[in-house]
């Protein structure tokens, strides 16, 4: 039997509601090829799964063939680490229970593993990026919504039906004028500190007071997270106060999640992160004023140095090589 640690790569499928990325990665994070392919495009999961094995084809060429891959990750929503399912992804196109490992195992002829795409980005972390290294933090992506992965003594925790680390569903706010999340529950973390979470502060903020801002010459639906930005790099007061509240609202969060895993690290990821030190400075700050005394100075708020499309990919890859 040929030694599985001689096959020389990995497959990493990021599985968006809207595109599927694959990339074929080398032991040392290369990503070798990349190749995409639309999600929604495919009604039947099998039509898809037939799909990307054809588009995977000239990559897969391009590395020697299937016979030099040891394996696949796949990043998903909703996905389940144990049970290799996709299970009821609002997201997808696809309802109910996909068997997504099994299906490509079959297509492929090599082992596949799952894992939701907060845990991916975590592992993607963990093997080639800023907590290369470290056994004990926690990744907060802060993208459409605010997903999160938890890594204790070096391994991402899945609790005991795969679904551990819903972070972003944190109940912060229980005051009767708690935001409504998609869940179905009020006040959770996403509503306040994710991309869509700014935009609804921004609303607020503008209703709320009668102060010039670049962001009333918008309607005030079509605000996003990026026009705040755009604002705050012209040192516009409202859009300054934005950040602030945000960055507040998650450094108090995180001085609340420091208990459960004493983090040698908290890393933030996603689109949310470029707003840099608008958002990173009151973040810091709120963190150290909150968190437990003894863990004060412990942890680095750091932000992902991996590329966004790559992030995902390779966090995917990393499932492959365990």
């Amino acid at each position: 039997m040929e030694n599985e640690l001689e096959k020389s790569y990995v497959i990493g499928l990021d599985m968006g509601g809207t595109n599927s990325v694959f990339g074929i990665v080398d032991q040392r994070g290369n990503i070798k090829s990349q190749t995409v392919i639309s999600t929604r495009a495919y009604a039947d999961f099998d039509d898809y799964v037939k799909a990307s094995v054809e588009a995977l084809q000239p990559a897969l060429d391009a590395v020697g063939g299937i016979q030099n891959v040891r394996a696949m990750g796949i990043g998903a929503p909703n996905a389940n680490y144990y049970t290799g399912n996709i299970e009821n992804a609002a997201n997808l196109v696809w309802k109910g229970i996909v068997p997504c490992a099994e299906k490509f195992e079959k297509a492929l002829g090599i082992p596949v593993r799952v894992t939701n795409d907060a845990n991916a980005a975590a592992m993607g972390e963990m093997t080639y990026g800023v907590a290369r290294g470290m056994k004990n933090f926690i990744m907060i992506t802060l993208g459409t919504g605010v997903g999160s992965g938890i890594v204790v003594d070096g391994r991402v925790v899945y609790g005991s039906d795969g679904f551990a680390g819903e972070l972003g569903h944190f109940v912060i706010d229980t005051t009767d004028k708690a935001r409504t999340c998609g869940c179905g529950r009020k006040g959770c973390l996403e509503t306040y500190t994710s991309a869509t979470g700014v935009a609804r502060t921004a609303r607020e903020f503008l209703e709320n007071s009668s102060e010039p801002s670049e962001l009333r010459a918008l309607k005030p639906e079509d605000i996003t997270s990026y026009d705040v930005f755009k604002a705050a790099e012209k040192n516009d007061a409202i859009a300054l106060r934005i950040f602030n509240y945000t960055g507040k609202v998650l450094g108090r969060a995180c001085a609340d999640f420091a208990t459960f895993n004493s983090p040698e690290a908290f890393v933030f990821f996603g689109g949310l992160t470029k707003a840099g030190e608008y958002l990173m400075k009151p973040l810091r700050e709120a963190y150290e004023e909150h968190v437990l005394y003894t863990m004060k100075g412990k942890a680095k708020l750091l932000v992902s140095a991996l590329n966004g499309s790559e992030a995902a990919v390779l966090g995917a890859s990393a499932l492959g090589w365990e």
